[in-house]
């Protein structure tokens, strides 16, 4: 099993965190051990996140855009298709087999009421 997290760090945190770096990128003298730590590679990671935070709002953008624009050509293949059955309809009839290949029903295939009423129930 990794021993890498891999979850996203709740905002709160990360808020947290980011003042922490501004705070620490005062201090001076700061000379810790671990190579990791030190300013230069967290002002990297930092300057990582902060690129990816903002290829994040990139993709987002792209994809509400497509999204969009994917729903505008939704309604026009829908309005451009109902006007085909129409004239599918107008061209060959309401009883064709050209009907019924786009998926609509033949006249003759719909059900009709019977033309009884039904007994009051007492």
């Amino acid at each position: 099993m990794s021993k890498t997290p891999s979850g996203r760090v709740p905002a709160k945190i990360i808020n947290e965190d980011i003042q922490a770096f501004h705070g620490l990128a005062t201090i001076q003298g700061y000379a810790p051990h671990d190579p990791d730590l030190t300013l230069e590679a967290i002002t990297a990671t930092y300057e990582e996140l902060m690129a990816d935070r903002a290829a994040l709002v990139r993709a987002q953008i792209a994809l509400d855009i497509i999204r969009d624009k994917i729903g505008t050509t939704e309604q026009r293949f829908h309005s451009q298709m109902r006007g085909s059955k129409d004239a599918v309809r107008g061209q060959y009839g309401d009883d064709s087999n050209e009907l019924a290949a786009m998926g609509l029903k033949k006249a003759s295939e719909k059900k009709r009421g019977s033309g009884k009423s039904k007994p009051a129930e007492e």
